[in-house]
């Protein structure tokens, strides 16, 4: 019985010892669109009611009493650009329908070889892609639901890998004090292994046999990774809400199955529909973490009743990796 305890304590310790980072495919589909929700920390779960919501929970895309259509574009890290479009469209009693594309561009790379390392003069890029369709319902006056069904792609040269997913959102606004409650879960589907020419290879497979045929064409064989499952709950207030002035404090936990829980936090003061201010911070609790400090501004202009334009800008602080900006125009019609 010893034995056993100490092998069962020892597992246990081996497990809890393991760390998930870097565990799943696509992590791109956890980087976060919109400078408004960006530079609110990403605590955005119970606030999304605009375009962004197809995104961020797409139960909020119900709430929103208008068509609405947005680009947002983000500078990474490397002369990495990071590209989101979405639009959405009111069908009445029906609900709301909603389209979105993300594409990843990791530029061009020079192509080097163990002969020639300063490079041979070619050049190979790669990019994710996600495509999302989403539909939206209130089920109550104060209850509402969505999902949205995702192609997932990755590519790199001649190489990629593909997957479909699907995102469930749920978002509930409460009598008490303007409440609001969302939850959502995230990139639940498919595994993603890499395949293409350029795992192509010649293989010899005895070695040891001398004249047999050395060059059988071959392929090597990838694993599988899944995708990178989240659960969030998040919890929002206007704790301040008249003709004039609004802010919203909202507050957003994590459950990753590629990391540590963490907790996400923001604000947004806006004065008098017109121009907004927000700040937040990203990633608390969670050690391993880069990120951190968030704010940004917005600012929007109604030309009639029926059509307005909304320009954000936000600035995520990462630490000893710098800083990344981010940038959205949207059009409501």
């Amino acid at each position: 019985m010893k034995k056993i305890l100490l092998v069962f304590l020892l597992s246990v310790a081996c497990v809890f010892g393991q760390s998930k980072i870097g565990s799943t495919a696509a992590p791109f589909l956890n980087i976060g669109i919109g400078p408004r929700a960006i530079s609110m920390g990403g605590a955005f779960i119970a606030t999304a009611s605009d375009v962004s919501s197809l995104y961020w929970n797409p139960a909020g895309a119900s709430r929103s009493d208008v068509n609405e259509a947005m680009f947002s574009h983000s500078s990474w890290f490397a002369d990495i650009n990071y590209n989101w479009a979405g639009a959405m469209l009111k069908l009445g009693d029906a609900g709301t329908v909603g389209l979105n594309l993300t594409y990843l561009d990791y530029g061009d790379m020079e192509i080097t070889t163990l002969a020639e390392q300063d490079g041979t003069g070619q050049f190979f890029s790669a990019h994710d892609l996600s495509m999302g369709l989403t539909y939206a319902y209130n089920l109550t006056d104060r209850f509402s639901l969505g999902g949205t069904v995702k192609y997932i792609q990755q590519k790199i040269w001649n190489t990629s890998a593909s997957a479909f997913a699907m995102d469930l959102g749920v978002l509930f606004h409460s009598d008490i004090y303007g409440l609001r409650i969302g939850a959502t879960i995230t990139n639940f589907g498919t595994g993603m292994k890499m395949d293409g020419k350029d795992l192509l290879v010649q293989h010899d497979i005895d070695p040891n046999n001398y004249g047999n045929n050395d060059q059988i064409l071959a392929t090597l064989q990838t694993d599988e990774f899944p995708l990178p499952l989240t659960f969030r709950i998040g919890l929002a207030m206007d704790v301040l809400n008249n003709e004039e002035h609004r802010v919203t404090l909202a507050v957003d936990a994590l459950h990753p199955n590629d990391n540590d829980e963490s907790i996400n936090v923001g604000g947004e003061y806006m004065f008098n529909n017109l121009i907004a201010f927000r700040v937040g911070y990203k990633s608390l609790f969670l050690t391993n973490s880069e990120e951190g400090l968030t704010a940004g501004v917005g600012l929007n202009y109604n030309f009639t009743s029926d059509f307005g334009v909304r320009v954000d800008y936000a600035y995520q602080d990462f630490g000893m990796l710098d800083y990344t900006q981010h940038f959205s125009l949207g059009i409501r019609f």
